[in-house]
């Protein structure tokens, strides 16, 4: 049983040889539709990434008065820092600041000459979690109130809107995200089943004569689900080669000034679950379309 099962398996593999036109269509389709879908992926990726920075927080811009003495900023900070729900408390003093500044301007942001006469303050951006129970509470307006009683502190700006973005982005994902990817891997389906059909239909001869001298259903069936199979694999692992290609040449679109965002490519286990899932398409097509 065991040998027959391998053979049956060998000859699915072999026969891929047999209409190798064919079997190139089939795998550029498949290839594109995994290239197409992990294109869309790679964008939910990255707009997920970047609101994950500040859903569910709410950060806070801090800047202390000019002529506020060192050692009342360095207590302001300590008091900050003592904070519940504090997540992260970065500071500026006036020269880190303005070398920051510089920094991100690039080639054009050369203040050397301010290096005497530093116009900026001392500053901090402080993120906080947003604790659940307090979404509708004020909770945002009552630590702004705190913020700005420190003695030192002249200016505390922050995003009202961040403070909503969690339960706002889950609200879209249900609505939007989701009913997106399941129409997509409908497409994929539709696209895939019928390119490995047209492909079956070139062998309908061979398939007729099979069950003329009396061979079994499961015998000439499996053959062609290894091929449909093995055209998952290789079309889905084209497929993905060409996303890393593309993300190659797109990773550093976006990263100048002021956007300074990198593309990033998608994580291991949605790498296998997009393979996987094309794989697993291909296979239920070819069971389909030998049906």
């Amino acid at each position: 049983m065991i040998a027959q099962f391998l053979r049956l398996t060998g000859r699915g593999v072999a026969d891929l040889r047999l209409h190798p036109f064919a079997q190139l269509l089939t795998l550029v389709a498949v290839a594109m539709v995994t290239l197409l879908t992990g294109l869309i992926l790679i964008g939910l990726h990255n707009i997920n990434l970047e609101l994950l920075k500040s859903r569910g927080q709410v950060e806070f811009q801090i800047y202390w008065k000019t002529d506020a003495k060192v050692e009342a900023v360095l207590e302001d900070w300590k008091v900050i820092k003592s904070m519940e729900h504090l997540m992260l408390f970065k500071t500026f003093t006036p020269q880190s600041a303005l070398t920051e500044l510089a920094t991100t301007l690039g080639e054009t942001g050369d203040f050397s000459w301010l290096a005497e006469n530093n116009p900026l303050p001392y500053s901090g951006l402080a993120s906080y979690a947003v604790p659940p129970d307090a979404q509708n509470n004020g909770w945002a307006e009552k630590l702004l109130t705190q913020l700005n009683s420190l003695p030192a502190v002249a200016k505390v700006n922050y995003t009202p809107f961040q403070a909503d973005l969690a339960q706002s982005w889950r609200t879209m994902s249900h609505a939007i995200i989701w009913p997106v990817l399941g129409f997509l891997g409908l497409i994929v389906s539709l696209v895939v089943h019928n390119t490995i059909k047209l492909s079956l239909l070139t062998r309908m001869d061979e398939i007729e004569i099979l069950s003329l001298v009396g061979a079994k259903p499961a015998y000439i069936r499996w053959p062609l689900l290894t091929g449909g199979f093995i055209q998952g694999v290789i079309g889905s692992g084209a497929g993905i080669g060409l996303l890393a290609m593309v993300h190659s040449f797109i990773a550093e679109i976006f990263n100048f000034p002021p956007f300074l965002f990198e593309i990033q490519f998608l994580p291991a286990d949605q790498i296998m679950i997009l393979a996987g899932a094309v794989t697993l398409v291909s296979i239920c097509s070819s069971w389909v379309a030998v049906r």
